[in-house]
């Protein structure tokens, strides 16, 4: 039987796999998992962190015009959004999951399982783009060499997160840890908190 870590591993790899097919940021995601599972969340989860960060490549581009560089940042603005929204609903399926879990402790973790697979979803964008970089013949040796040692740390930190994420998880079913949720809050995006927007309004 596969660790949590594991499933979320190849379903993230399968995501960056499908979007390279076409590699187009205006393609569509298509999810193939069930709508109330965590399958599907971990998918969209990586799809929107495909897409942003192909997004902010772009952005990047020196002679981009102004009024696309804008439409690209109201873009990241706006997925930066999907992507705390998601990471939120997934710490909803992990409260739900533990709430009859009865505590042995009150030890807490600095992070929340969603922000630990957050980080998780997005090592799978770092390997696969630094892979590529590895393997590139036309760039000098020195540089094929620093992107294999940077590969290999990625790597390296992908198996330490996802043990560390196993973990936590057990620690949460054993009540060894408690499961606390702090909501992000983000307020550039909210009309009545972003004090541009509603002096704007006013």
């Amino acid at each position: 039987m596969s660790s949590f870590s594991q499933s979320a591993n190849k379903i993230f790899d399968e995501v960056v796999a499908f979007y390279h097919v076409l590699d187009q940021v205006d393609q569509e995601g298509k999810n193939p998992y069930a709508t109330d599972t965590i399958d599907y969340l971990l998918y969209q989860k990586n799809w929107i962190d495909s897409v942003q960060w192909h997004v902010e490549d772009l952005i990047r581009e020196p002679e981009i015009e102004p009024s696309l560089a804008l439409s690209y940042k109201r873009r990241i603005d706006a997925l930066n959004q999907e992507r705390t929204d998601t990471v939120e609903r997934i710490d909803d399926y992990f409260l739900a999951k533990f709430a009859a879990v009865p505590a042995k402790s009150n030890r807490l973790n600095t992070e929340s399982p969603a922000w630990a697979i957050d980080r998780l979803s997005i090592l799978a964008l770092k390997i696969y783009h630094m892979a590529i970089e590895a393997e590139r013949i036309d760039t000098p040796m020195d540089q094929q060499a620093r992107c294999k040692q940077k590969l290999a740390i990625l790597l390296e930190q992908r198996e330490d997160l996802s043990t560390a994420i196993d973990q936590l998880l057990e620690e949460l079913a054993q009540g060894e840890k408690q499961m606390k949720v702090y909501r992000q809050m983000k307020m550039y995006n909210d009309p009545q908190l972003n004090p541009v927007l509603y002096q704007k309004k006013a």
